[in-house]
C-alpha cells in the first residue's frame, strides 16, 4: 500500500519538523530520499558518526553534505543560513537541547524564505512551539520478515495543518518508496 494517504508526509516544504524516537534517524533518510541535494548538521562533540554510504539504501551518498559544528549555537545559524539561502532543499539538524520559541520561528522564517525544508532531530520530550508537525518514529521488530529491519511505526503527535494519527511503514529499497503497512492498530 502506498505512503500517498499519510497526512503531512512528504514534510511540507518552506517549514521546519521535527522528529524524535529511536527511529529518528531512518525517518530523516526517508525524507530525504527525493531530495536532489541534502544538508545533514551536527554537533561536533557527538561519538558517534554518520556515514553518507549508510544511507546508501536512502540516497545517493553524493547528494549528502555532512558539516559540524562546534556547538548548538553554531549549528543553529549554519542552518538557517541554509534553510534562508534555499540551495539545499532539506537541511537535517541533530540539536541536543530544546529550541526555544524565538530560536524556532527563526528557523521557520528562514524556511518560508527560502522554500527549503528543515528537519530537527530532537531527544524525546523536547520540541519547539514552532515547528509545523512533530513526528515520533519508533522501529518495529518484523519476525516475519528477518532480512528487512526498515518497519517502523510513525506517530504524528503535532500538526498545525491538520489530524493526528499512527501508521506502520515500512521503506521498500528496490522500490525507493515508503509503503504505508497500515494504520497502527490495525
Amino acid at each position: 500500500m502506498s505512503a500517498d494517504s499519510l497526512p503531512a508526509f512528504p514534510l511540507r516544504p518552506a517549514r521546519v519538523h521535527e522528529v524524535c524516537g529511536a527511529g529518528a534517524r531512518g525517518f530523516a533518510a526517508i525524507a530525504a530520499a527525493p531530495m536532489t541535494r541534502v544538508l545533514w548538521l551536527r554537533e561536533a562533540w557527538l561519538r558517534e558518526t554518520l556515514n553518507p554510504v549508510g544511507l546508501s539504501a536512502f540516497l545517493d551518498p553524493a547528494r549528502l553534505l555532512v558539516a559540524q559544528a562546534a556547538d548548538q549555537s553554531d549549528l543553529l545559524a549554519v542552518a538557517e543560513e541554509a534553510l534562508r539561502d534555499g540551495a539545499v532543499p532539506l537541511v537535517v539538524l541533530e540539536i541536543s537541547a530544546a529550541l526555544d520559541l524565538r530560536e524556532g520561528r527563526r528557523l521557520q522564517l528562514a524556511a518560508k524564505a527560502g522554500g527549503a525544508t528543515g528537519l530537527c532531530l530532537i531527544p524525546e520530550g523536547m520540541g519547539s512551539n514552532a515547528a509545523e508537525t512533530r513526528w515520533q518514529a519508533m522501529p518495529i521488530h518484523d519476525a516475519q520478515a528477518c532480512d528487512d529491519s526498515t518497519l517502523m511505526r510513525w506517530d504524528l503527535i503535532k500538526n498545525k495543518s491538520g489530524t493526528l494519527g499512527a501508521w506502520h511503514v515500512r521503506w521498500s529499497t528496490e522500490a525507493r518508496r515508503l509503503d504505508l503497512v497500515s494504520p497502527a492498530g490495525e
